[in-house]
């Protein structure tokens, strides 16, 4: 089975995702029509989209017959496919991270920082993101009753935090939020490096790929700098890794850096801003948070269902297969709609209601199996912390414009969350 030209169009569409609306709109209508179909958007390969929760759990799982880096785990258009392999000499990525990582790679570059992010590891980081998180409260507070919550706290709170994890000095936060937003908004005239909507499949291309040279050359030097003067922090793991007995290659270590560097912060920022959005419209769901703080742990997974800002990832199946009936080939692409699966009827009642109280709330917005998200227990913990901090002060709380969200068919989440408070 095949969607309709349009529906394949709008799944391709970073318009599609800072509208909010019309993809989730298209996910539902898939879900009950066609959970298990292929599209082909005008400029795309072909691909299956999947769009149920079991269905996108089973490939998570099967990571030996859904390979993530035999083509790029990003949609991209096929220009700007063929663009990068040649920039890269025949790869398919311009960065190859944990992201874009089979076993056994995979499993051994995850194991060098594995230990940095689990929760015990965390737990003595603790008090320091207390310390970060009511400097931020403190800073809102400060703005006398107004600000923009995502670009004033959301975007640079969970920065500072993995910055500070990473040992970047704070004095370059504002240049890695820079080259993330450029990386990750690369569709968005607002955001990206040529301020511009309508660039050319290569012209997009050679702009991320001089991005990621920014990176490597700012990453670059913190390497040297920690081989030489190793310090607490995860540039020192990263820059004097050791795979299978050799230092870690130069791509590998640069895109561990730009995950944790991008990815790290940006999947947080968005996720705390849009459960700002959610917060600002029911005064109801802010009283009952400060009357009950034992529910902010589920507001913060509720948050991340309702968000899920990674929003899609791509696997290669690697041998003629079935999944849900539906016979898949070798070498056929399928495309995981996270959003869609976080908001399937069959696993979650009335899912297009923001419900702090869920439970049990087993979302796929950090994946699963061998790729789920490393820095999952960080992300719950800087979220927890910041509302603890921040609801027990506001006494009112209540949206001051629309909302604006980012043009981003891959990680993202709202740009702008203007809010009019006051406290107590």
């Amino acid at each position: 089975m095949k969607i309709s030209q349009e529906q394949a169009n709008l799944i391709a569409d970073p318009r599609a995702f800072a509208a909010w609306d019309p993809i989730h709109e298209l996910y539902r209508d898939l879900r009950r029509d066609a959970p298990l179909a292929k599209a082909s958007p005008e400029g795309y390969g072909e691909f299956w989209v999947v769009t149920r929760f079991a269905d996108i759990q089973a490939i998570e799982k099967q990571n030996e017959l859904f390979h993530a880096g035999d083509r790029t785990p990003t949609l991209m258009p096929l220009a700007t496919e063929e663009f990068i392999k040649q920039m890269t000499g025949g790869s398919p990525h311009i960065v190859r991270s944990l992201v874009q990582m089979d076993n056994p790679d995979h499993f051994k570059h995850r194991m060098l920082t594995q230990s940095w992010f689990m929760p015990q590891s965390l737990k003595k980081l603790e008090d320091r993101i207390r310390e970060i998180a009511r400097s931020f409260v403190d800073k809102m507070l400060a703005t006398e009753g107004e600000c923009d919550f995502a670009r004033d706290i959301a975007f640079y709170y969970p920065l500072h935090v993995v910055m500070e994890v990473i040992g970047v000095p704070e004095a370059d936060e504002p240049r890695m939020l820079k080259l993330t937003q450029e990386l990750f908004g690369a569709a968005d005239p607002d955001l990206n490096r040529e301020g511009s909507a309508d660039m050319t499949a290569e012209e997009s291309a050679a702009i991320t790929g001089a991005v990621v040279a920014d990176f490597h050359n700012y990453f670059s030097t913190i390497s040297e700098e920690r081989r030489k003067d190793p310090q607490n922090d995860l540039a020192t793991i990263i820059a004097n890794a050791e795979i299978d007995g050799l230092p870690i290659g130069f791509q590998e270590a640069m895109g561990y850096y730009i995950i944790a560097a991008t990815a790290g912060h940006d999947t947080t920022s968005a996720t705390t801003a849009s459960a700002m959005i959610e917060l600002a419209k029911s005064p109801d769901m802010l009283k009952r948070l400060q009357d009950d703080p034992s529910l902010i742990p589920g507001f913060v997974e509720e948050s991340i269902r309702w968000e899920t800002p990674v929003k899609h990832f791509l696997r290669t199946a690697t041998a003629d297969t079935e999944i849900a009936g539906q016979k898949i080939a070798k070498d056929d692409y399928l495309y995981l709609a996270y959003p869609s699966g976080n908001r399937d009827e069959a696993v979650f009642d009335d899912p297009f209601e923001f419900r702090p109280e869920r439970s049990p709330n087993r979302h796929v917005a950090f994946g699963y199996g061998a790729h789920i998200c490393l820095g999952q227990h960080l992300a719950r913990m800087e979220m927890r912390v910041l509302w603890e901090e921040l609801l027990p002060k506001l006494k009112t709380l209540e949206l001051n414009g629309a909302p604006t969200r980012m043009a981003a068919s891959f990680v993202c989440g709202p740009k702008s969350v203007p809010v009019r408070f006051s406290v107590n």
